[in-house]
């Protein structure tokens, strides 16, 4: 009997990868962007969390070390990139069913300008990648007295 790969959100990733074509240019990034999700084996699941001063990314990113994972902040777009080892399990052990992902994975996220991207940090423990990205002091809202 052949192991079988079982990839739940395989067809989902692949409905957001074309609605994502809808709303892009045709512009030489684009197309690179293209490129990269194409030959990305999966992506991880992410919760965003905005506090006044902050937003906190939070990417499951389990059996992944932190020296395989890439975090690049360009022109306002962070980049999520990393590999995760494949623990090449022969038939001969009796699996029947495989379903843990393993290979390279791309995450791209769109920032406002309010972020001050020369103190976003990055940290992973546990499986999960912690990204904070701060807020610029401009950016922060400040309650103002009204004096009468």
């Amino acid at each position: 009997m052949a192991i079988r790969h079982y990839e739940s959100f395989d067809l989902l990733n692949q409905l957001q990868r074309e609605v994502n074509r809808l709303f892009e240019g045709n512009s030489p990034q684009h197309t690179q962007t293209e490129a990269e999700l194409a030959t990305s084996d999966w992506v991880p699941a992410v919760d965003i969390k905005e506090e006044a001063d902050r937003f906190v990314i939070y990417a499951d990113v389990p059996g992944v070390e932190s020296k395989d994972i890439e975090v690049t902040l360009d022109n306002g777009t962070l980049t999520l990139k990393g590999h995760r080892q494949s623990s090449k399990i022969p038939e001969q052990r009796g699996y029947k069913r495989v379903e843990r992902v393993s290979g390279s994975f791309l995450r791209r996220f769109a920032l406002p300008n309010t972020v001050d991207a020369a103190k976003v940090s990055a940290r992973s423990q546990n499986g999960v990648l912690e990204l904070v990205i701060p807020k610029s002091q401009q950016a922060q809202s400040r309650k103002i007295t009204v004096e009468g």
